[in-house]
């Protein structure tokens, strides 16, 4: 238990989100994700590429880049796609013209299947000195899935994606990172041999971090619900996964906790569990779920979530320690209402779960950008 009411710490960093500007704005806007981020206690994200259109170009990155410079409350970070059009195939990008005005690059939501193109986007992202973001999937694996393929998914008749489709990817990720130098950072890691797979490669040192994401951590397959807020990629899979992770954010395996915030409208996400889009929301929760499900039972020390949340992330992706700072009120008791977000997505399996903990200050380098 914590003998203070308020704790002001290192603000938060995630490391995966969509903001969906340019192209898709009617589901989040470069102003309302960072709004949102900036009220939740974070002072920098990380944007994927899935835009329209992909950050594939300086040109196609340029206006991205604009609504950044335009409308973000904080730092806001976009990673360029790896292939041409974000396809997950066909061309590679110009890494090397790219890299200098990204954090990295990925093609989120697409598992490059071929290993060749794999392996050059690799070499040419080392010899950049940048770093790939990686979402692993064996397409040919999936078979038309969209829950896990547990115990829920053969209980109730729908399609189920297998672990083996996330961790054969990861093995072979971290197997061409090995071989080509290149910086390998593990998107949403959901399934137990994941974990094991990113522990041993660091034992053996290679250059390979990874995130999870609160979903895998609080729930599995058995809270399951025929409701498309229950419906992400990867998706929640079975208890002995979820330990698994658990045990892999005490340990150090799994260094960072991302949201994978990822909006859609009311409509997209109404279709149930086999129609709707893949795709929570996490940005405005992340902080309060885990603080009060894992630190305040016990599971985590806050030291070890503020490591998970900010300062792993940092040292990741180099941002300074000791400039942006969130403050946040650990009492503070509410119920969580998606009707309430600042995000345009309001899907979250999360709804009318209790919890403690919500940011009352963000100091930004150095200026208060939200008091509440």
């Amino acid at each position: 238990m914590h003998l203070f009411d308020h704790i002001r710490i290192p603000a938060l960093v995630d490391l995966h989100v969509h903001f969906r500007e340019p192209g898709f704005s009617y589901k989040e806007s470069i102003l309302s994700g960072s709004d949102a981020a900036m009220r939740a206690g974070y002072s920098d994200v990380y944007t994927m590429p899935n835009v329209n259109p992909a950050p594939d170009s300086l040109e196609h990155l340029s206006i991205q880049s604009a609504i950044i410079a335009r409308d973000s409350q904080i730092g806001v970070h976009p990673y360029a796609s790896i292939t041409l059009g974000q396809k997950g195939e066909g061309e590679l990008v110009n890494i090397e013209e790219l890299s200098p005005y990204v954090a990295g690059f990925s093609d989120d939501g697409r598992g490059i299947q071929d290993e060749g193109l794999m392996r050059a986007a690799m070499e040419r992202i080392a010899a950049a000195g940048s770093m790939i973001v990686e979402h692993c999937e064996v397409n040919e694996l999936l078979r038309g899935g969209y829950i896990h393929d547990g115990l829920y998914a053969r209980q109730h008749g729908h399609r189920g994606i297998c672990s083996e489709s996330e961790w054969k990817e990861v093995e072979r990720n971290i197997r061409l990172s090995e071989e080509t130098g290149c910086r390998l950072h593990i998107c949403h890691i959901s399934t137990k041999e994941s974990v094991q797979l990113v522990r041993e490669a660091k034992a053996r040192g290679a250059r390979v971090t990874a995130e999870t994401a609160p979903h895998y951590l609080l729930l599995n397959e058995g809270m399951l619900q025929e409701d498309g807020c229950w419906k992400m990629n990867p998706p929640i899979r079975s208890v002995a996964d979820q330990m698994a992770l658990l045990a892999g954010i005490q340990d150090g395996t799994i260094d960072v906790i991302a949201t994978d915030h990822a909006p859609h409208s009311a409509e997209e996400k109404s279709k149930g569990l086999a129609q709707s889009a893949f795709g929570i929301v996490g940005i405005e929760t992340a902080f309060p779920l885990l603080y009060t499900y894992l630190v305040k039972t016990g599971m985590l020390t806050m030291e070890r979530l503020i490591k998970l949340m900010s300062t792993r992330a940092r040292e990741i992706m180099g941002l300074p320690m000791d400039e942006s700072w969130a403050t946040f009120d650990l009492n503070a008791h509410y119920t969580i209402e998606p009707e309430r977000f600042v995000s345009k997505g309001h899907s979250t399996p999360f709804a009318g779960w209790e919890v403690y903990g919500r940011c009352i200050k963000n100091e930004y380098r150095g200026k208060t950008v939200f008091e509440g």
